[in-house]
């Protein structure tokens, strides 16, 4: 069904044309039945009552919470265990009911989502109540995969997002812990092998969603989860080889798994194309090798890498758990990458298979030398740094993509305006580049746009001859 506002506006304009005489009264009726004109002050009556009901309902449970405050020392234990467990399930339950019913869906999601913050909150004070200390990241990890449980039953994309933003947050807590990386509990073990779980819960909760939204954080999150957990850089002050491996996988295997994505399922009615999260994956894998290359383009961090050794990351081997097995899977999808996917659109695009594999070797190469090439590896960066950006550039013409052709761009302008404020450059210099750079910002826009008239032009003037 489209848009209220839609609707609104074409009842505004199709009475106008019918009295203008564009349409008569039979397509007047028809199109008023198609887009049910006849519903929109009813569900614009709704959608009141269901804002007075919230907006009452706010009220009531702030009187509520400041009655519970008020008496909370003075009830006992299991008074105040019932109160909080009647207060979720009567939340969710209501929450449930009303997302059921078209008129008051969005009531009840709004009643979901707070109960899946009321999830947290009753963890909390069962805890306290019952005298468990625990680390903040611990509840933020229970919490999450119990929203994530939620999402699971109700398919809803919204509580899977608020689950892994959850579950991120708890990540990062317990990343900056110390002591995660010395214990075997349940939450330690998900900091230090979260990848897989988001592999194993969230990935298949995207599919179950039907959401690119939620796949594409959930592919954010595992890149850099992998990143965080190899800690690449905690031996980059020695000449150790293996610090050099180590950045080389933690840097390299993101993008290579990403762009070997491939997705098995068959179309099917009311559900994204199997495609579309293999191009969502191969647009993450691009946007993380673009940040990689600016990264390691500044020269600094190849004339003294210590800078970057911190006392606290301490090396893990249980990291590579994760390592080995999604470098398993990435080098399957490689083999098993169908010509259809290594070769698409090959005859128009720069960036395709093969280019982002020799991207990959130069990465990998350069970082398990870095100890030994120094400035050789911040010209090599920025060279793959510029050739992604021109890369970006010249698909975007080819295709006609705005998004992919103003990503290299911003790329490009990016990389040459850091190379003048990082180096030791006269201010005469430096402006003459930045002029440079808008007036060359300005004629490719310009271009880009005259060229995509101009061909849409064509393929319209096209389908006119051959009609």
């Amino acid at each position: 069904m489209p848009t209220e506002k839609f609707r609104r506006q074409l009842r505004q304009e199709s009475e106008q044309w019918w009295k203008d005489g564009f349409i008569d009264a039979a397509l007047y009726e028809k199109l008023a039945q198609r887009y049910q004109f006849d519903r929109l002050e009813q569900d614009a009556s709704h959608r009141f009552i269901a804002i007075l009901m919230g907006l009452g309902a706010i009220l009531l449970g702030l009187g509520a919470i400041t009655f519970v405050a008020a008496n909370w020392t003075a009830w006992p234990r299991s008074t105040r265990v019932a109160l909080l467990l009647a207060c979720f399930v009567g939340v969710n339950a209501a929450g449930f009911y009303l997302w059921r019913r078209p008129a008051t869906e969005r009531l009840g999601h709004g009643l979901l989502l707070c109960g899946a913050l009321l999830l947290g909150a009753n963890m909390g004070l069962m805890s306290q109540m019952f005298n468990q200390n625990g680390e903040l990241y611990e509840l933020l990890l229970i919490w999450g995969l119990g929203v994530a449980a939620m999402a699971f039953s109700l398919r809803l994309t919204s509580l899977g997002v608020l689950s892994l933003i959850l579950v991120g947050q708890g990540y990062w807590s317990g990343w900056i812990t110390g002591s995660t990386w010395r214990e075997f509990g349940f939450t330690d073990l998900i900091v230090q092998h979260l990848p897989i779980v988001l592999a194993v819960v969230f990935v298949p909760l995207a599919y179950w969603c039907r959401s690119r939204i939620l796949f594409g954080l959930t592919a954010t999150i595992w890149a850099v989860a992998i990143v965080f957990n190899l800690k690449p850089f905690s031996g980059w002050s020695s000449s150790l080889p293996s610090a050099g491996w180590m950045a080389a996988i933690a840097f390299v295997l993101p993008p290579a798994l990403l762009w070997s994505y491939y997705d098995f399922r068959k179309p099917a009615p009311n559900r994204p194309h199997p495609s579309a999260f293999t191009l969502l994956a191969r647009g993450l894998a691009i946007v993380f090798l673009a940040v990689c290359f600016y990264c390691f383009s500044f020269k600094f961090l190849w004339d003294s890498p210590t800078w970057m050794q911190d006392p606290t990351r301490i090396w893990n081997w249980t990291p590579l758990i994760d390592a080995v097995l999604f470098s398993i899977i990435a080098g399957l999808g490689w083999i098993q990458m169908r010509p259809r996917w290594s070769q698409w659109r090959s005859q128009i695009r720069s960036i395709n298979s093969v280019t982002i594999a020799i991207m990959l070797l130069a990465t990998a190469l350069m970082l398990i030398a870095y100890h030994s090439i120094d400035l050789v590896g911040a010209i090599g960066f920025n060279v793959l740094l510029f050739g992604l950006s021109i890369a970006l550039v010249r698909d975007g013409l080819a295709l006609g993509d705005r998004q992919t052709f103003w990503g290299g761009m911003v790329l490009l302008v990016l990389g040459i305006t850091t190379r003048m404020l990082e180096y030791n450059t006269g201010l005469l210099l430096k402006s003459i580049v930045f002029i440079l750079c808008g007036i060359g910002v300005i004629a490719a826009g310009l271009w880009f746009e005259r060229s995509t008239k101009s061909t849409a032009r064509s393929l319209h003037s096209a389908q006119e001859n051959l009609s």
